[in-house]
């Protein structure tokens, strides 16, 4: 993490950062919160799970209300069927902490604020990050420079250059990195890139998804829980590279998808959960050559709850986006009206209708090849599950394989999504070259990718 200083040239050795206990603390005290990892071609890697009957020890980094509680609670509870064990967690909130204790039946020294004290440990072979987005990038470069296997949560990462980096490490080290989307292992959207590679529908045009959602309260208006405090909860830490840095802020900390320099709003939150399965399903996932979005809020219903901040992200998003192929994708994502039209594919032939689990899928024959194309449909096939997500990870670890949710996949999701919140808040047309990662306007003028600091709300 970063603490408004340069990273450290010349990172802990990691012979000292194993020291007693006493010095460990120190150590980690002295050192910058966001920084090079200290991880190198030292480290001794993770057990590896070589074999299909090894356990998989599990860490989770952030252990937050929902997801992150979710996937504790999940791998602890299926752990017997799936031979793994929660060995360790990470939280920056001691509520959070205690109760990683628990559930997952961990001891003091399982459980930490700094996730690189658990990175140490020879006897985790495996990391799940839950983090705000902001510490994504980060937490997974450790990890796989530390060994570990990672399955992070979805977005990828919170901006276009990091996702970049974390997909370069992926390489590199050969890890099994799986992204927290679990729509990727349902049947249907497997069963859709099935027929489309075996030619069933023709050439496919194109494709459409909503993720909606309305609330009288607001989406992303959680609960500020009575013990959150600045006594409570590592701030500086839990900000990790953001540029700016108030003071510390219940609202930012439970509501923190309301505010750009932690997510994209919809893009970032709601888009993922159609982007990765959609672009699954269409049998070869294509990084993007131009993006457009719009982003809106005129509902403003953060007036309706006394005492909260107006969000800064849109309330609705859209984005349209054109592949290499001449594929077209239309997201809608909406937090203000939870109309859900439906999740299509549509060739030249036929077009593919899948339904809300992604357990049904109709095949539909254009009228123009009735004759050429019967109507099918495939029912009972596995719907979206959160646990069968995270056995496949498990799977793969074990086996080697390509995951369902794989990098391949996550960074041409991540280019779509940053692309278009790029083409939102600077109102451009975003064309993006796949070899030199380089973005430019329909006008060819180049634009550097937001990071964090280079907006005033970034």
């Amino acid at each position: 993490m970063e603490n408004n200083v340069t990273p450290s040239a010349s990172p802990l050795p990691r012979r000292d950062f194993l020291k007693k206990t006493a010095t460990v603390a120190a150590a980690v005290a002295a050192t910058p919160l966001f920084r090079t990892p200290v991880y190198g071609q030292n480290q001794a890697p993770s057990a590896n799970v070589a074999g299909a009957n090894n356990r998989i020890a599990v860490a989770v980094i952030g252990v937050g209300f929902g997801i992150g509680q979710n996937h504790l609670v999940g791998i602890h509870e299926k752990a017997n069927e799936n031979n793994t064990v929660v060995a360790a967690a990470s939280d920056v909130f001691n509520k959070r902490r205690d109760f990683a204790k628990a559930k997952a039946n961990l001891k003091d020294a399982d459980v930490c604020d700094d996730y690189r004290r658990l990175l140490e440990r020879k006897d985790i072979d495996a990391v799940l990050i839950a983090t705000h987005d902001p510490w994504h990038a980060q937490a997974s470069i450790d990890s796989l420079e530390a060994g570990k296997h990672v399955y992070c949560e979805k977005p990828l990462t919170r901006y276009l250059g990091e996702a970049f980096q974390v997909y370069d490490k992926v390489k590199s080290t050969g890890k099994v990195f799986q992204v927290g989307s679990q729509g990727c292992s349902a049947g249907g959207y497997q069963k859709c890139a099935e027929l489309i590679k075996a030619g069933k529908i023709g050439t496919l045009v194109w494709a459409q998804a909503w993720y909606s959602r309305n609330s009288l309260n607001g989406e992303w208006n959680y609960l500020v829980e009575n013990e959150t405090s600045a006594a409570n909860i590592d701030w500086e830490r839990w900000l990790g590279p953001v540029k700016t840095r108030d003071p510390f802020n219940a609202q930012q900390y439970h509501r923190w998808r309301k505010y750009y320099r932690y997510c994209a709003g919809p893009l970032g939150d709601l888009a993922p959960h159609r982007l990765h399965p959609l672009m699954l399903a269409t049998g070869n996932p294509e990084f993007p050559v131009r993006v457009v979005s719009i982003g809106t809020k005129n509902v403003n219903v953060d007036k309706n709850v006394p005492g909260t901040d107006m969000r800064e992200v849109p309330e609705h998003a859209q984005l349209l986006a054109e592949f290499p192929s001449g594929y077209v994708l239309m997201i809608t994502c909406c937090t203000v009206n939870g109309s859900t039209p439906g999740l299509s594919l549509f060739g030249h032939k036929a077009n593919l209708n899948v339904d809300a689990t992604a357990g049904k899928v109709d095949l539909v024959p254009q009228r123009e090849f009735g004759d050429e194309i019967d109507p099918e449909n495939f029912a009972n096939l596995q719907p979206e599950e959160i646990r069968v997500h995270e056995k496949n990870w498990f799977d793969c670890i074990r086996s080697g394989k390509k995951p369902n949710a794989d990098i391949e996949l996550a960074i041409r999701v991540q280019t779509v999504i940053s692309l278009a919140e790029i083409s939102d808040r600077l109102k451009v047309s975003c064309l993006f070259d796949e070899k030199t990662r380089k973005i430019i306007t329909d006008s060819g003028t180049e634009v550097k990718a937001i990071t964090y600091g280079t907006l005033p709300l970034s």
